[in-house]
């Protein structure tokens, strides 16, 4: 029952109570990033799969500029990134316009995070366990090392969260989520800005 219906309706109260008192907040990071952005926008949507591999489009603010070369390339992630945007996410501000996913109920609060399409046909069969459940803002293996770990074992984590979830699994990793905000543990902030991608292998 906790799966299917009593984390449905934590998630959607939560959700909708943080949009509401977070208002003031969004409001004004999403100025701040109108012109720390140069006109690239303030929000970023890409699409994800979330439960049962169904396409879904992840909501987040925008953490880099549009900035190309002579050839109109984009640079690389290390020259478009922001002060602002190395702000919003060592403080994970850029994952809170996800809570509109979550209220939709494309995502939950608690789960695997959602990942690019293009890994969907690397995933073994037990790999794909992570999509039993909607993708979470926060999760088991983001308080376990997030950036830090290995593909491997951030898989083995989401599994392991998929077939142990419960009411007291989720208060546990959403304290310790909290926590690691604090602390800014685990977050990667060098030239890659984000974790190296997956191959199948690694």
């Amino acid at each position: 029952m906790y799966p299917l219906i009593i984390k449905r309706f934590i998630d959607f109260a939560i959700s909708l109570i943080a949009l509401i008192i977070l208002s003031p907040l969004l409001l004004v990071v999403s100025l701040i990033l109108l012109f720390a952005n140069k006109g690239a926008g303030v929000i970023f949507f890409q699409s994800r799969p979330g439960m049962n591999e169904k396409i879904f489009n992840v909501i987040k603010f925008k953490s880099m500029t549009e900035v190309r070369d002579n050839e109109g390339n984009l640079l690389p992630n290390d020259k478009r990134i922001t002060p602002v945007g190395k702000f919003i996410r060592k403080t994970s501000i850029d994952e809170l316009p996800q809570l509109i996913n979550v209220l939709k109920g494309d995502m939950s609060l608690i789960g695997p995070r959602p990942l690019l399409i293009d890994y969907l046909p690397l995933y073994s069969n037990d790999q794909k366990k992570r999509h039993n459940v909607r993708p979470g803002i926060t999760g088991w293996a983001q308080i376990n090392g997030r950036n830090a770990i290995s593909w491997t074992q951030k898989f083995e984590l989401d599994i392991w969260y998929v077939e142990n979830m419960s009411f007291k699994l989720d208060i546990k990793i959403i304290l310790l989520t909290i926590l690691k905000v604090i602390k800014s543990e685990n977050i990667n902030q060098t030239k890659e800005v984000t974790m190296y991608k997956f191959n199948g292998k690694n």
